[in-house]
């Protein structure tokens, strides 16, 4: 069974009705025929069939023994991080999301638990870094929001020889693009929010695991802390994957041709793109992401300032200004001032995160319409960069 079919089919019809749609169970408790006997659900908060049907199907999708699903991506995040005691470490990507990194440092590190932030692009990084305390490695693969790659099947086999657990964020990439578990992963988390759900009307998180150890250990945090995926979000997210190939194959061909288009406009510094062939790990994304980089750019501006950037996320039409990504719609957003807000702006700076870097997320869209309005937000933004020199000139005469 070829990916597309296969996604398709792996959401059950419903065995009561023949429902082609899986009901949604909005109960927060299951009538027991005795005392601990019931149909394998007895409270909403440990099982629900809606909830159930969502995880195996996500576990299907990254090859796993099971996936569990949260309210949100960071609730996803903060249950892996459960797995850990005091005194152990993590060795993370630098160019982490904001919010990873705000758990992280402002929550577990007071709990005793030290993080190294390291460039994971080099593998001599995480060699460096890695210690018989470390317990995880904490990967994304792309990076938000410079689209780092790092070469997840080498640094599993670094990271093994430690016994520590690779974790790899497969946002970005998507399970359509990539397969961390097959290369070498022991846990994926995604935040189903983006292109899992992908119409921008839902939050959510989910844990991927290799193991059926792992997958216990999960499920009793998933139970004991209670961060649960409700069932009509679950309902959302089962429709959303059902379209995940298409949408995620169109948009990554759109992301290739808008960052070819950037490359071209003399407003533009750097591009950060896995596909295009000047990226530095692009040959490790060839193999790891099957020709699919993925629907997310990012690009500084020459005249790298904050106030710059501002003009242009501001300035474009189909491009929406908002946090996230991975919907049908296009977004943009300022990580500086947006996702990323939260690190610190010399820690932003070390890890590539200019104040002019630009994220771009390609939905749907015709591919022209898109690169039309970045050309007309580019000029928009020089005239009023030139309306605010005249003015400076006048103001001194």
């Amino acid at each position: 069974m070829r990916k597309t079919t296969a996604i398709i089919h792996s959401v059950p019809v419903d065995p009561q009705t023949g429902s082609i749609s899986v009901p949604i169970y909005q109960t927060a408790t299951y009538v027991q025929e005795a005392p601990g006997v019931n149909k394998g659900y007895d409270y909403g908060r440990s099982n629900n069939p809606t909830r159930k049907a969502l995880e195996d199907i996500v576990a299907q999708l990254e090859n796993g023994v099971a996936a569990y699903a949260f309210a949100t991506g960071l609730a996803a995040i903060d249950a892996v991080l459960k797995l850990l005691s005091a005194g152990d470490e993590i060795v993370a990507v630098d160019d982490i999301y904001g919010g990873a990194y705000r758990l992280f440092t402002h929550v577990y590190q007071k709990f005793g638990i030290t993080v190294h932030y390291v460039d994971t692009t080099d593998v001599e990084n995480v060699i460096d870094y890695i210690t018989p305390k470390t317990k995880l490695v904490w990967l994304e693969s792309p990076t938000n929001p410079t689209l780092k790659i790092s070469d997840i099947k080498k640094i599993a086999a670094i990271a093994h020889a430690q016994n520590a657990w690779v974790v790899v964020d497969n946002t970005f990439a998507s399970p359509i693009a990539q397969q961390p578990l097959e290369l070498g992963a022991d846990i994926v988390v995604h935040s189903g929010t983006k292109y899992l759900g992908g119409h921008s009307d839902l939050v959510a998180g989910l844990v991927v695991l290799k193991t059926q150890t792992l997958a216990d250990q999960i499920k009793f945090i998933q139970n004991a802390s209670g961060g649960i995926l409700g069932p009509q979000d679950c309902w959302l997210l089962i429709r959303g994957i059902e379209t995940l190939t298409l949408r995620v194959e169109k948009q990554c061909r759109t992301a290739l041709s808008v960052a070819q288009f950037l490359t071209t406009c003399p407003e533009v510094d750097k591009v950060y793109y896995p596909g295009l062939a000047s990226h530095k790990n692009h040959h490790i994304a060839q193999q790891q992401q099957q020709g699919l980089y993925g629907g997310v750019i990012s690009f500084t501006l020459k005249n790298d300032t904050e106030q710059n950037a501002l003009k242009v996320v501001t300035a474009t039409q189909y491009f929406k200004l908002a946090e996230s990504l991975g919907g049908v719609k296009s977004l943009i957003c300022h990580p500086a001032q947006m996702t990323h807000k939260s690190i610190p702006q010399a820690k932003r700076h070390q890890s590539g995160v200019a104040d002019s870097l630009i994220r771009l997320s390609c939905g749907i869209e015709d591919t022209e319409d898109l690169i039309e309005d970045l050309e007309q937000a580019f000029k928009k933004a020089a005239l009023l960069s030139n309306v605010q020199q005249n003015q400076l000139v006048a103001d001194a005469v």
